[in-house]
C-alpha cells in the first residue's frame, strides 16, 4: 500500500510513498526510544545548540520548504514562507528560554531540601494534520526535544513529503539520528503505535472525532495526551467598532490558509441594526481577494487541500442555504483542482451547518442578534472553544468580554486570533485540552517530580 501526495491545485499525482509495515514501525519506535535514553542526559547547552541549528536550517531552506507545502496541500506560497519563519522563531524561543522554564523550583517544607524537578517523559508520538504541515510539528517538537524527550511523527498522509523533510532537517541539524523519526502510516493503523510500550505520551492536532479516538486508545494505556482539535471561532463586532478596519481583519482571518485553520474566524456576530453595513463591507472586501495558483505571489486563496474536503464544505454550504441562509457571495466549487470560491452566508441560524459545525474553508457565516448580551450568548453557543475575538473602540470593555465572558482558550481584542510561541495555545470543550507553546506547553510532556530530602 502507498500514501498519495496529490497537488490540490491541479489534481496531479506528485509522488507515492510506500506505507510502513507494523514491523518497520516497531523498529523505528524502538530506535527512537534508545536515542531518548541518551538524549535525556544531554546538557541544555547541547540541546540548545542543535535546536538553533534546526532554526538556521529552516531559514536556509525556507523557499524549498514553502514550495513543498504549496505543492502538497495548496498553501499560498507567501503564507508558506511565513510559516517557515514562524517555525524558526519557535525554535529560537525555546533555545533561549527552555532552561529557565525547566529549572528546579525550590519549595520550603519540613525537609532539609525540597523542590519540584521537571524531567522528560520519553518518546512523544505526534499525530499531526495537513493544514500547517511544518508549524504544527515544530510547535510540539521544539519544546519536546528541548525538554529531553524524543519524537515520532505520524503526519497526515497527503503531506508525507513534508513529514520526511522535517525528519531530515533534524538529522541535518545534528540531533541524534533516531531521536526524531517519521512513520508513514494511515490513520487506521495508529492504535498499535499508541499502545507500543516505547510511546510515553501523545499529542494530536486534528478533528474532534480523531481526538476522541486517540484519547480513548491512550486512556486505555494510561498515557498522557494533549489535544488541539476543531474550532468555530466567533468574532463579535460591537456597535462601536471601527467597521472598515474590523471587517478587513475579519475577512483576512477567515481566509488565512484558504480558510483551512482551526483558529480561522468562522462566525461573525453583530447587531441587526448593523446588518446592511456589515454585509456590504464583507462582500466588498471578500471580492478583492484573489483565488488562483498558490505558487503566485498575488494569490490570497489557494485550493482546498483535497477534493473530498472541498465537496464536504460545499455540502455544508448548500444545506445551510436549504435551511434558510442567504448566499451573498461565492458558493462555487471550481476546477481543475480543489478550489472553492470565497463565500459569504448571512441570516445564519442555530441548527444550520454554518452555525453548528466547523466549516473548514473560505466560508464566512454572518449572524445578526438583538443586543450585546445575545451576541455573547451566541458566541458561546458552540461545542467548540478554541479561539474568539471582539471588536470595539472601548478596549477596556473588549478586554472584559474577552477575559470574563467568552468561552475559549484564546480570546483577542481588535485583532485576529493567532498562536505565538510566548503564549499558551489550546482550547476547551470539543476543541480539546492541554496547552502548547510558552512555559506551560513545554511542561505538558515532563514528569513534574517532587524531590524531598528529610532532615
Amino acid at each position: 500500500m502507498s500514501l498519495q501526495s496529490i497537488n490540490p491545485a491541479t489534481g496531479q499525482l506528485l509522488k507515492l510513498y510506500p506505507e510502513y509495515s507494523l514491523k518497520k514501525c516497531t523498529v523505528v519506535l524502538e530506535s527512537v526510544y534508545q536515542a531518548y535514553l541518551s538524549w535525556q542526559k544531554t546538557p541544555f547547552s547541547v540541546r540548545a545548540l542543535k535546536l538553533q541549528r534546526a532554526a538556521n536550517e529552516l531559514k536556509k531552506r525556507r523557499e524549498e520548504f514553502a514550495r513543498l507545502m504549496t505543492l502538497e496541500m495548496g498553501k499560498p506560497i507567501s503564507q508558506g514562507r511565513s510559516e517557515i519563519d514562524k517555525c524558526a522563531l519557535g525554535c529560537e524561543y525555546y533555545v533561549q528560554h527552555a532552561r529557565k522554564f525547566l529549572a528546579d523550583e525550590i519549595i520550603k517544607s519540613d525537609a532539609v531540601r525540597s523542590y519540584v524537578a521537571y524531567r522528560p517523559l520519553g518518546v512523544v508520538l505526534a499525530v499531526m494534520p495537513w493544514n500547517f504541515p511544518f508549524w504544527q510539528v515544530f510547535r510540539f517538537a521544539a519544546p519536546a526535544l528541548m525538554a529531553g524527550n524524543a519524537g515520532v511523527l505520524k503526519h497526515a498522509s497527503n503531506v508525507s513529503g513534508c513529514s520526511l523533510a522535517i525528519e531530515d532537517l533534524f538529522r541535518n541539524a545534528g540531533f541524534p539520528e533516531d531521536l526524531f523519526r517519521s512513520i508513514l502510516i494511515k490513520s487506521d493503523s495508529i492504535r498499535s503505535i499508541i499502545e507500543h510500550p516505547a510511546v510515553a505520551a501523545i499529542t494530536l492536532t486534528g478533528s474532534t472525532p480523531a481526538g476522541k479516538s486517540v484519547a480513548s486508545i491512550a486512556g486505555g494505556c494510561l498515557k498522557k495526551t494533549v489535544l488541539e482539535l476543531g474550532g468555530s471561532d466567533p468574532y463579535l463586532i460591537l456597535s462601536d467598532a471601527d467597521l472598515e478596519k474590523s471587517i478587513e481583519i475579519c475577512v483576512n482571518a477567515r481566509l488565512i490558509n484558504s480558510g483551512q485553520s482551526c483558529i480561522a474566524a468562522k462566525r461573525f456576530i453583530f447587531l441587526r441594526s448593523m446588518q446592511k453595513k456589515v454585509e456590504d463591507l464583507f462582500v466588498q472586501k471578500m471580492r478583492l481577494k484573489k483565488m488562483g495558483d498558490p505558487m503566485l505571489e498575488t494569490t490570497d486563496v489557494g485550493p482546498q487541500a483535497r477534493e473530498d474536503l472541498r465537496d464536504e464544505l460545499h455540502q455544508q454550504v448548500m444545506q445551510s442555504i436549504k435551511m434558510g441562509a442567504k448566499l451573498l457571495l461565492g458558493g462555487n466549487s471550481e476546477g481543475p483542482g480543489a478550489y472553492y470560491s470565497p463565500t459569504i452566508l448571512t441570516n445564519v441560524r442555530k441548527g444550520m451547518p454554518a452555525y453548528d459545525e466547523e466549516l473548514f474553508g473560505p466560508v464566512a457565516s454572518l449572524i445578526s442578534v438583538g443586543d450585546e448580551q445575545e451576541a455573547i450568548r451566541t458566541a458561546n453557543d458552540s461545542s467548540f472553544g478554541l479561539g474568539a475575538a471582539v471588536f470595539t473602540r472601548d478596549k477596556k470593555r473588549g478586554e472584559k468580554i474577552a477575559a470574563q465572558e467568552l468561552q475559549a482558550g484564546s480570546c483577542f481584542v481588535n485583532t485576529n486570533v493567532k498562536s505565538d510561541p510566548r503564549l499558551p495555545f489550546g482550547g476547551i470543550k470539543h476543541s480539546g485540552y492541554g496547552r502548547e507553546l510558552s512555559s506551560i506547553g513545554i511542561r505538558e510532556f515532563v514528569n513534574i517530580k517532587t524531590v524531598y530530602v528529610a532532615k
